[in-house]
């Protein structure tokens, strides 16, 4: 009989920390919708204490799931919990996520304290979120850096005041992965009561091993493991959850089972990579551009002859669908819906799928065929909607050996404004004339443009940081014309900045 892993979805907390890639509740309810359909066991829906936002998300999602668990983060302070607790109060099966940080590096430089006064805060802290819930979470930050016999006595003491999972993370992604399986194997063989509660993995990928050191933590005796679509997360990101659905599935001697629809791994990898405007690597593994492209002429005659030649895994086993409706200006809404719903989203709303299909129909005409990308790119187009200065027109005028020239309108909350500007190029000069427009002291930090497949007709994906009285903001924008994507991309930060 195979073992049990339960699977801890942390994207919309973990990975939400991602600068840029903050999602708003309605954001975070369609990922947790596709999240519970994906089969995930736990949602870790935010860290409520930390704003209002993240308070009302978890909310939310409490309402908007069934099964799952909803968790949510604190640190080992009885305000944290507190809040926490409340944020959970429609959850049909909950959770408190609390820790506090073990290495000797966070004991003396994060909490100037020592060993044994961690240890009682820790303790302190499982016992005052069980007075909430039965289900406590226990995380060692740091652990990866930890002293195993320190570990061994923290893990064990929070257990025995009522810890129900044992989270063991490498924080700082610095474990080789025969360490971390290591001192997993340490804590089973070294905690008495270790038998009382599920010990789980939380790898990060600074040193790309992120989903190595998790697998290593399995096959010494984790039970969950704390992963991410798309492995996004601070710094280099956390542990992928559909390369660890996909090694269980392909190495079924393992023993090790998931609750994971993998058919729906490939939808949800595009929904959150749309709305979080954080492209897929091409050659990410499961869910790349290329995971499942041959170009070598070696390769090429193996996977005619037979497909398991290069392909251990099968497309379709992840939800990428071979049947090709190729979307074009002649393309009806019934195609479009589809088209929709294999990547993830459902438009149950006649009119938002009018404003998309409209959408759809002024960019089938520039372009010879319309992608995946460029579908989920007009799902997410309406969320600029409400925003409150929008760009009505822009005309450029470049080429070389001439000062490229801009003029450009804009509506603010209803009223129209005009002007024009030069520029060291097109880019520049669009920018200069929205800045006469929009008179605040903006700094232009990070510009970066991305084609979303291939093609002279492609679209164009824009991502800025702009800074604005010492804060930074991020904008997108997407279009065949990249001179209108970059400045959308920076009427984007504006109205995110006009609005805090």
């Amino acid at each position: 009989m195979s073992d049990r892993l339960y699977i801890f979805d942390t994207t919309l907390r973990d990975g939400e920390q991602v600068p840029g890639c903050q999602l708003n509740t309605v954001e975070k309810i369609q990922v947790a919708k596709q999240l519970e359909l994906l089969g995930v066991d736990v949602i870790e829906a935010g860290f409520p204490i930390s704003s209002p936002g993240d308070f009302n998300s978890v909310v939310e999602i409490s309402k908007a799931v069934t099964w799952p668990t909803i968790c949510a983060l604190t640190r080992a302070v009885e305000k944290d919990i507190d809040v926490a607790a409340e944020s959970l109060k429609y959850a049909k099966h909950k959770r408190i996520h609390t820790g506090i940080g073990t290495s000797d590096s966070h004991i003396k430089y994060k909490f100037n304290s020592n060993r044994e006064d961690i240890l009682e805060r820790a303790v302190r802290a499982v016992a005052y979120a069980k007075k909430y819930v039965d289900d406590v979470e226990f995380y060692a930050e740091d652990a990866g850096r930890t002293d195993n016999e320190y570990l061994a006595r923290v893990v064990e003491a929070v257990i025995k005041a009522g810890a129900t999972v044992v989270n063991i993370p490498d924080t700082t992604g610095y474990c080789l992965p025969n360490e971390y399986g290591a001192k997993i194997k340490y804590l089973k063989e070294h905690v008495d009561n270790i038998d009382k509660a599920i010990i789980s993995t939380h790898c990060h990928n600074d040193l790309g091993m992120a989903t190595a050191n998790t697998l290593e933590g399995v096959l010494n005796g984790a039970r969950q493991v704390e992963v991410t679509i798309n492995g996004i997360g601070e710094r280099a990101g956390n542990t992928s959850l559909e390369e660890i659905a996909m090694i269980l599935k392909c190495h079924k001697n393992i023993g090790i089972d998931t609750n994971i629809n993998t058919r729906k791994i490939y939808p949800i990898s595009r929904m959150v990579s749309s709305l979080m405007n954080m492209p897929v690597q091409p050659n990410k593994a499961i869910v790349g551009r290329n995971a499942f492209a041959h170009s070598s002429g070696i390769h090429q005659d193996g996977v005619l002859k037979n497909v398991q030649t290069y392909e251990i895994i099968n497309p379709k086993d992840i939800g990428l669908d071979n049947n090709e409706i190729v979307l074009t200006a002649r393309s009806g809404r019934a195609a479009l819906r589809y088209r929709l719903e294999v990547n993830g989203v459902d438009i149950k709303d006649e009119e938002t799928l009018d404003k998309i299909y409209k959408q759809f129909l002024v960019l089938a005409d520039k372009k010879k065929e319309i992608t995946d990308d460029d579908v989920l790119m007009l799902a997410g187009a309406d969320r600029t909607a409400n925003h409150s200065v929008k760009l009505d027109y822009l005309q450029v005028t470049t080429g070389k050996g001439v000062r490229s020239v801009a003029s450009i309108g804009l509506d603010i909350a209803g009223q129209k404004f005009e002007e024009c500007s030069t520029g060291n190029g097109p880019v520049d000069a669009a920018i200069s004339a929205l800045k006469r427009i929009v008179r605040k002291q903006m700094t232009l930090k990070e510009f970066t443009i991305q084609a979303i497949s291939k093609g002279s007709d492609d679209v164009g994906k824009v991502h800025m940081q702009v800074e604005y009285d010492g804060q930074i903001y991020y904008g997108f924008g997407a279009n065949t014309d990249i001179v209108t994507a970059s400045v959308e991309a920076y009427i984007d930060c504006i109205n995110k900045f006009r609005v805090k």
